[in-house]
């Protein structure tokens, strides 16, 4: 910002006010409190009775051409004590009729009280020198609602360009230079963003001075409150707090924390309870740190600030993705509240999040060892179906929601293998249900998956696969369901056959009829690979490019 305003951003200087052309042409000159120029204008006012003082508020520039000083010195040093008392910014005196060389006494105890005092040697329109000093106050207003526009602008962008509340904290604490924090209402922390002093972590200055401090946060800190249930409720969600660590807080980073809330207060407006709020706080940086919007190295910190400690074992990503055909039940908060219950079971640091919007829940985990993984995930599955079942989200005869367990690994891979997961579970969606599926091991129905909108795979379905469909559309009995079966068994006729509870001549007679069909030989290993990817393609081909 420009340097002729304050640094507080209430008004403009006494040193920039001397040097605008109103004052500059009355060739000031400063007798007392030169060290203390830089003190913020924050108005102007102009008299000549005694009593001035109690008709100021404190912070104005002072004209006067000294008939309300006095004329014994006792008076004058009254009248120097109650401005400085009163805390205005400068007296200015204009030297004419009334004196031609300010008193000594008025002097002296400007100095000592500390108040800029300031002969003009020149006459001077006072209305011209209120109407400039006013005019920058107001330019300095201005340009600082601009400064806060932008970072309401900035706020905008980051969700619009899919990121979430640890982004819009990140660009306030950015902008002003302190760590950031928004909490409930009974002062539990959500969301962190920004470092402290020596780059302390912001959970560490939370501990130390907002969670120690709740009743009365420290001298010169910001809250605000973010409104919810509605406009004119007067209800509160949550409080934007920032905290001066590392610099003082100034009048525009208030006026961007409330462009801020009001902000937050969209992205909140769905979060009935604090459970969920919490809960898509959790699902949001699981999703950033998948989407490589943080860092592996700096995510371990924002983990502790979710109360995410692991240890030094390895990281498991878990992702659930729910049916489409979803039930509301008791509403995600409901639903974030029963797992989190379920998973208290499992034995591990657990992380939970929840992605509305995606119908997903995240989950990571600090295993002790690698080999816990298949033990751990089992448990984890049944939490998360059991907390499901409790939420009454899941439609009677819909298809179960579909868990995928990543790759062990650390931040960096569980960031990778948070996204793998996500992708993979909605890739998985239709397959024959299981408690939960191995990432690793659906890498081809992600590859047909991604390229579901692709025309060529659509044409491969169709000419490895049209002719088997088409004949089921019209007659009875269908194949499909016999080739998938039979491929699915590696061509084992007699596992197949129990499967399917048909007589082996049956089987036979239908694997028969689809070789004829599709003019092969079922024994080709090139054969059954290509029908093997066209029975897995169909069920992508046409579906929404849409990330699930």
């Amino acid at each position: 910002m420009d340097s002729r305003f304050d640094s507080t951003g209430a008004g403009i200087t006494v040193q920039r006010a001397l040097e605008l052309p109103g004052l500059r042409s009355g060739l000031p000159e400063v007798l007392a409190g030169a060290e203390r120029l830089q003190r913020t204008v924050r108005w102007v006012h102009a008299g000549e009775v005694p009593n001035i003082a109690s008709l100021l508020k404190g912070g104005e520039l002072l004209l006067t051409t000294g008939y309300g000083l006095g004329t014994r010195p006792a008076d004058q040093r009254a009248f120097v004590r109650t401005l400085a008392e009163r805390g205005i910014a400068a007296l200015v005196v204009e030297l004419g009729p009334r004196f031609t060389r300010l008193p000594a006494a008025l002097v002296e105890t400007a100095r000592t009280a500390g108040l800029p005092l300031v002969q003009l040697h020149r006459e001077v329109p006072f209305v011209t020198v209120t109407e400039e000093i006013h005019t920058e106050i107001v330019n300095g207003h201005y340009a600082l609602l601009q400064r806060a526009e932008e970072v309401h602008r900035r706020c905008t962008e980051a969700l619009l360009g899919g990121g979430g509340i640890p982004q819009v904290l990140g660009i306030l604490a950015d902008f002003s230079g302190n760590p950031v924090f928004l909490e409930t209402t009974d002062g539990q922390l959500l969301y962190a963003a920004g470092a402290g002093p020596e780059g302390a972590e912001p959970l560490q200055v939370w501990e130390g001075l907002r969670g120690q401090h709740k009743d009365a946060p420290p001298a010169g800190s910001v809250l605000v409150d973010v409104p919810g249930g509605g406009p004119g409720t007067g209800s509160v969600r949550a409080r934007l707090v920032l905290l001066p660590v590392r610099a003082p807080l100034a009048p525009v980073h208030r006026i961007a924390a409330e462009r801020t809330a009001g902000i937050l207060a969209v992205v909140l407006m769905q979060a009935r309870q604090e459970e969920e709020l919490a809960a898509r706080g959790r699902g949001d940086f699981l999703t950033d740190l998948a989407e490589g919007r943080i860092t592996a190295e700096d995510a371990p910190a924002q983990a502790r600030v979710l109360g995410f400690k692991p240890g030094g074992g390895p990281l498991l990503p878990v992702v659930m993705r729910l049916g489409d055909a979803l039930s509301p039940g008791g509403g995600w908060a409901v639903l974030a509240r029963a797992v989190s219950e379920e998973l208290a079971s499992v034995g591990v640091p657990v992380l939970l999040g929840v992605r509305p919007v995606e119908g997903r829940v995240l989950v990571l985990l600090g295993l002790r060892s690698e080999s816990e993984r298949s033990a751990v995930a089992d448990r984890v599955t049944a939490a998360l179906r059991a907390g499901v079942e409790r939420a009454g989200m899941q439609r009677p005869g819909a298809q179960p929601p579909v868990v995928v367990v990543g790759v062990p690994g650390g931040w960096a891979a569980a960031s990778a293998g948070l996204r793998h997961a996500a992708e993979t579970a909605t890739a998985a969606q239709g397959l024959t249900d299981r408690p939960w599926y191995d990432a690793r091991r659906l890498d081809i129905d992600l590859l047909l998956w991604r390229l579901r909108d692709h025309p060529d795979l659509a044409a491969f379905v169709d000419r490895a696969i049209g002719p088997v469909r088409d004949h089921d559309s019209r007659a009875k009995p269908p194949l499909l369901p016999t080739l998938e079966t039979y491929l699915a068994h590696a061509g084992r006729k007699a596992e197949t056959a129990r499967e399917l509870h048909l007589n082996r001549q049956t089987l036979y007679n239908r694997l028969a009829r689809i070789g004829e069909l599709l003019g092969t030989d079922l024994d080709d290993p090139q054969t059954v690979l290509a029908l093997s990817l066209a029975l897995r393609a169909r069920r992508h081909v046409g579906q929404s490019s849409g990330v699930g």
